[in-house]
């Protein structure tokens, strides 16, 4: 059993690198074997549009032909039996590295038929880790989040399988909240939050892990 987690953050050692690290605790838990992965480590680019990938007969076809820092990563990615993806939310959307990954890993794969159809080869477990500063309100008053959070559900469970979404609320964000300009938050609220519901995500995101490496 291989379980691979993917970091979407800039941060190696934050609130969504934390959690990966549970999952991958997890998973390790169960005896998988895991890796852990920072895209802001690697040199790549999101889909370029040149549709190699889906060209029948083509040296390229279910494969993305660009070659740079990404490409080993997504070959690995064939040889999992589960992945957990983990991004921020910036401005409403995951960051630009996590989408550019997913554009990548995903596109390969699909296939323009109706309905459509994927060429990954196999089934594997997915799971999506979202970190936000929004509360667990904010996210419900705004539609456009569920859409967003169920359509990567969606698209990842065609295409590969069974997969599964971890919500992070109300995030620390700053180690130091005195040194920002931050009247929008109350820092003494995101401190007990840190303190009294994160270790509970974490909880969930290592029974995360225990579930994708087959755990129940």
């Amino acid at each position: 059993m291989r379980v691979m987690a993917v970091n979407g953050s800039p941060r190696k050692h934050w609130n969504t690198a934390t959690l990966l690290g549970k999952a991958l605790e997890g998973a390790a838990s169960r005896g998988a074997r895991t890796e852990l992965v920072h895209l802001y480590d690697l040199n790549f680019k999101g889909c370029i549009s040149c549709f190699a990938c889906k060209i029948q007969g083509g040296e390229s076809y279910g494969r993305c032909a660009v070659a740079d820092d990404l490409t080993p990563v997504l070959k690995r990615i064939e040889d999992t039996d589960a992945v957990v993806l983990g991004s921020p939310i910036y401005f409403g959307c995951l960051t630009g590295e996590m989408r550019s990954f997913m554009e990548r890993w995903m596109f390969q794969y699909f296939v323009y038929t109706d309905p459509p159809q994927s060429l990954f080869p196999g089934k594997i477990r997915v799971g999506l880790i979202y970190t936000m500063n929004l509360s667990e309100e904010q996210v419900e008053q705004v539609p456009f989040y569920g859409l967003h959070f169920g359509l990567n559900e969606m698209y990842t469970r065609n295409l590969f399988g069974e997969t599964q979404t971890l919500l992070c609320h109300d995030t620390y964000q700053f180690p130091d909240y005195s040194r920002v300009v931050m009247e929008r938050f109350d820092p003494e609220s995101k401190a007990r939050r840190r303190e009294e519901v994160f270790p509970e995500d974490c909880r969930k995101a290592f029974d995360m892990g225990v579930r994708l490496a087959g755990g129940g």
